[in-house]
Formats: structure tokens, sequence, C-alpha cells
């Protein structure tokens, strides 16, 4: 038995377009972008909120020795600590800055539930693809039952379609879907230990910006 009697180009047509069909049908453009993005995620390792701590203290660091206004020059690659020092030098509030990482943080899980469903749905879709080319095959077996050379590949398709279906779905797409989902997850977590740091900092800098703030509109 050689692999090769398992590839049936009219059920891999059948099946990997009708799967990325329907879920193109049910799923936003931008999504569908994040959703094959997403594939990268799965390569690295699980976020840790920690590298991105000890820059908080870093900062922090700055900010006791040459106060918040040094922190304007600081590079951060992380948005959302990026966000939450800028909110500290521009003098925001503690809770403006909170309400800022916490909305964040709910917009980035959205979009990985979003790609994580995008997977989901192809997860569903692929079997019912794998049925309509077990249909097609068996149309195409029984209109041609005169001709016994052309019921082999009919029952081909047949077979092989609901086998490309299950594996599809079973060991790629919600394999995927689960994998995503997990990884926002943890995501989500190691982010809210960003939060209370950079609450921190906001609350002992608020003073000093406000007296900042002060000077400069006398200024003016």
């Amino acid at each position: 038995m050689t692999p090769g009697i398992f590839l049936d180009p009219v059920a891999i047509a059948i099946v990997f377009g009708g799967t990325l069909l329907a879920t193109a049908l049910r799923t936003p453009a931008p999504e569908l972008v994040r959703a094959v993005a997403a594939l990268r995620v799965l390569a690295r390792r699980r976020f840790s909120a920690t590298p991105l701590l000890e820059q908080i203290v870093a900062q922090d660091r700055i900010a006791r020795r040459h106060g918040a206004m040094a922190l304007d020059r600081s590079v951060i690659a992380d948005p959302d600590v990026a966000a939450g020092i800028a909110g500290v030098v521009d003098g925001a509030t503690p809770e403006a800055i909170a309400a800022d990482l916490e909305a964040r943080r709910r917009a980035r899980i959205e979009r990985h539930l979003g790609a994580a469903d995008c997977w989901a749905a192809a997860a569903e879709a692929a079997p019912a693809m794998g049925m309509v080319g077990t249909l097609v095959g068996l149309v195409v077996m029984f209109t041609r039952m005169s001709d016994p050379t052309a019921i082999g590949g009919a029952m081909a398709v047949a077979l092989l379609a609901t086998l490309y279906g299950a594996l599809v779905a079973n060991l790629i797409a919600m394999p995927i879907a689960a994998r995503l989902r997990a990884a926002a997850r943890v995501e989500a977590t190691e982010r809210q230990r960003l939060v209370a740091p950079l609450i921190a900092l906001a609350v002992r800098e608020a003073p000093r910006m406000t007296g900042v703030s002060t000077l400069r509109a006398t200024a003016a």
C-alpha cells in the first residue's frame, strides 16, 4: 500500500476549498487575516509579563532619580506599557491609566478570541465539506454504473472526502483553535500583572506632574 492512494485532487479541492470558502463567508476579512497571522504565535513560548515588569521597575528607578518627564525619552516596544508610561508623563490620573489599560487588555482578548473562533469555524465546516464530497462521489458513481472503470474513482472521492474532512477538523483546525484560546487566556492573565506597578508609578508621580502642569500654566 502506497501513500499515493490516499491522495485525490477532487476530494482535496472539495474539502479544502469548501472549508476555506465556508470560513471566509462566516468571518469578516480582518479576522481572517488575524487568524492566519496568529499561526506564528503557536511557535512561540507562552507570553510572560516578567520582562515587562522588569522594564517597569527600570522606568520607576528613572522616574525616582530624574522625574517622570525623563520617561518621555524611553523606548518601549510593548504598546500597553508604552501607553501606561505615556499616561504618567502626560499627568493622567491613575484611574484614567487603569481604564485605558483595561480597555487595551479587553480589546486584545477580543482579537485573540476572534482568531480562535475563525479556526473553530473551519473545524465545523470541514466535516460538512467532507460529506459534500461524499455525496458528489456517490452521485458520480450512480450516474456511471454502466462504466466499471469510473466506479472506483468516484468511490475514492466519496470515501477520501470524508477522511479529509475528519482530519482537517480534528488534527488541524480544532487543535489550532484550542491552542490560540489557551494562549489568549495566558496573555490576558499575565498582562493583568502590569496594571498594579503602572498605577503605583502614576500615583507616586501624580503630585509632581500636577506641580509641573501648574508651573506651565503660570508661565503661559
